[in-house]
């Protein structure tokens, strides 16, 4: 927490190489959340460079109250909302999985089954409400507490695990179709 005092600090007084180091710490982060709101990386990049302009524009106004990865990213999650509602009221989720894949000796068949068990792994994703898929990846792909998604969506608690419990559920129903 102070190291980040120390970052907002110096990017207060004018230190860009500071503000550099705030969004290489937290690009990833950023960008990762908006596309699995958005669904489109060149949205989401776009979106991504939008929010850290607001992030510089108000970081006087950030006052440790929560972490401030929190706070950015609940700015990162507002503007993919605004985004989606403004483009065309529905988003997709993506989940990258090949990201997440390391090169491997397993067999040809074994990597075609898990790639296309991802592919449908992804698409039932996207079809969740934007709510359960928002909290989803949160929760499951940001790691982030309950507290963290509350900052950062203004949901209630009870309401992110009423979310959460949905959204596995209906994941889950889905994923036994594909099982069997």
């Amino acid at each position: 927490m102070e190291e980040e005092q120390e970052i907002v600090s110096r990017v207060l007084g004018g230190n860009l190489d500071a503000f550099k180091l705030l969004v290489r710490r937290h690009e990833r982060l950023v960008t990762a959340m908006i596309k699995r709101v958005v669904g489109n990386e060149e949205d989401a990049e776009d979106i991504s460079q939008e929010v850290f302009i607001k992030v510089y524009k108000n970081l006087a106004q950030f006052k440790f109250e929560s972490k401030l990865s929190t706070w950015i990213a609940s700015i990162a999650y507002m503007a993919a909302l605004y985004h989606v509602r403004r483009v065309s009221g529905k988003a997709a989720l993506t989940l990258d999985i090949a990201d997440f894949e390391h090169r491997t000796t397993e067999n040809p068949e074994n990597i075609l089954v898990k790639k296309n068990a991802s592919e449908y792994i992804q698409n039932q994703i996207s079809k969740l409400p934007l709510p359960y898929r928002t909290v989803l990846t949160l929760y499951h792909l940001n790691e982030l507490t309950y507290k963290e998604i509350e900052e950062i969506t203004g949901m209630p608690e009870g309401t992110i695990k009423s979310y959460l419990f949905r959204a596995r559920k209906l994941l889950k129903d889905k994923l036994r179709h594909y099982y069997k």
